[in-house]
């Protein structure tokens, strides 16, 4: 007798767990055209035929990222806290960066020749960061190949269910890249992904997908938390792959309050960068990660295992709840370093917490004993339960730098205190004319 299995047609919801605790994860655009600084992919869609054919006949002999390090990038990504990674194993243009055996627009055709993929999962997974792949089902390459007009989903065959050739091909590719590097944690789907959602979960029904299985928000965060799980993707700068002219860059205390607020909000951050052409991570991104090493080092407990409150933030300070609900954490955002400077004590008010007697603060990665330099200082935090909320006094004395002008959010761990339920507030109106 045959056993038939039902198909799977969603994540499994322990995998979603897993995947929500990861938090903050390294996003990675690379790809043939990086020799060009041009936007990943989509300067060929609607692009002339010379152009199209020049990209793919000649950008191959360019990619040859000798200094390319990506020990370098995973333990880069770790000390930034970074648990999963998500990299452009085939972008729009359909340029594999593994050596396929479905098409020689692959990276084997190229200077470098090695299996590039191969080398970046080496290296995260050493590191313990989980592994994902970003897939997409469109391909230009297989467009210009098939001579249908290269776009983003405006001609029927640019959908797989609707072309068999482009499905056959993608589920080719899938079946590579799911089978023969190991386990693949997460899949990043980016395009209409009937047909090979399932196909991906035959081959591994633990694979995680988020982009086309849950919300995947680009260079936005939404104003209110979404139902879990959901994922906020955003560059640094301007662009997602390496853009060498006219960028702008967020700065690290950007990156890490957008951190903060997308889990109080209940969603992970995938942070974006764009490598060199010669395989080296940009300095305007290195820098900025390096600045949410330092934060995260002292901070990192309040980023993982947690969940979003009823009530996420009061005014500049954020929420978080440890899972188990022992702990609640209160990210103090700072509009500057003059902003609660160092060795100055601070009053906050918490509205949205209950304090008891038992109630105790800390300072994550401040053990609230001394500031350097300065004898008999009173470091001590106290705190007391008031009608308004837990009224909280505080010094802010973990030196960071040596001019002791540290921007960034400072975080209090909280332990025996309640969350106040937020007050539904019903306001009445008159019901006669005029008065709406």
């Amino acid at each position: 007798m045959t056993t038939v299995y039902a198909q799977q047609n969603s994540n499994k919801p322990e995998r979603v767990s897993w995947f929500q605790d990861l938090g903050f994860g390294m996003f990675i655009h690379w790809g043939v055209d990086v020799s060009l600084g041009t936007v990943i992919s989509h300067s060929l869609a609607g692009a002339s035929t010379e152009y199209a054919t020049k990209y793919f006949t000649e950008l191959p002999q360019y990619f040859n990222p000798q200094k390319f390090n990506p020990e370098e990038w995973a333990k880069l990504a770790r000390l930034a806290g970074m648990k999963y990674m998500v990299f452009t194993a085939k972008h729009h243009s359909g340029f594999c960066m593994w050596p396929t055996k479905t098409t020689a627009f692959n990276i084997s055709n190229t200077p470098y020749k090695k299996d590039l993929l191969k080398e970046l999962i080496n290296a995260f997974r050493k590191e313990g960061i989980a592994i994902g792949i970003y897939f997409s089902p469109e391909d230009f390459h297989y467009l210009h190949e098939t001579k249908v007009p290269i776009g983003r989903l405006q001609h029927p065959l640019h959908y797989p269910v609707n072309n068999a050739g482009l499905m056959d091909l993608d589920k080719k590719q899938l079946k590579e890249l799911l089978t023969q590097y190991g386990p693949i944690d997460i899949l990043f789907i980016d395009g209409p992904g009937e047909g090979l959602r399932t196909y991906a979960w035959q081959l591994d029904p633990n694979l995680v997908i988020t982009r086309d299985a849950m919300n995947t928000p680009e260079q936005t965060t939404p104003n209110k938390p979404l139902p879990r799980p959901w994922e906020a993707c955003y560059t640094m700068g301007t662009d997602w792959g390496f853009k060498p002219t006219n960028d702008v860059f967020k700065s690290g205390t950007d990156i890490i309050n957008m951190l903060i607020e997308i889990r109080a909000k209940g969603g992970n951050f995938l942070l974006n960068i764009g490598p060199k052409p010669n395989g080296e991570i940009q300095l305007d991104e290195e820098n900025r990660l390096r600045e949410v090493v330092l934060w995260n080092f002292a901070n990192a407990e309040s980023i993982y295992n947690v969940k979003p409150l009823p009530q996420i933030r009061d005014g500049n300070i954020w929420y978080t709840q440890s899972n188990d609900e022992k702990y609640i954490y209160a990210y103090v955002l700072r509009q500057n370093s003059d902003d609660w400077s160092y060795g100055s004590r601070k009053p906050i008010l918490l509205p949205s917490i209950e304090g008891t007697h038992n109630t105790t603060v800390s300072i994550l990665g401040y053990g609230s004993e001394l500031v350097e330099y300065r004898t008999n200082a009173d470091t001590k935090i106290y705190t007391t339960s008031t009608p308004t909320g837990l009224l909280v006094s505080a010094v802010n004395g973990q030196r960071f730098y040596t001019n002791n002008r540290w921007p960034n959010a400072v975080v209090l761990k909280i332990e025996d205190a309640r969350f106040k339920n937020p007050k539904e507030v019903q306001e009445r109106k008159p019901s006669i004319d005029g008065a709406q």
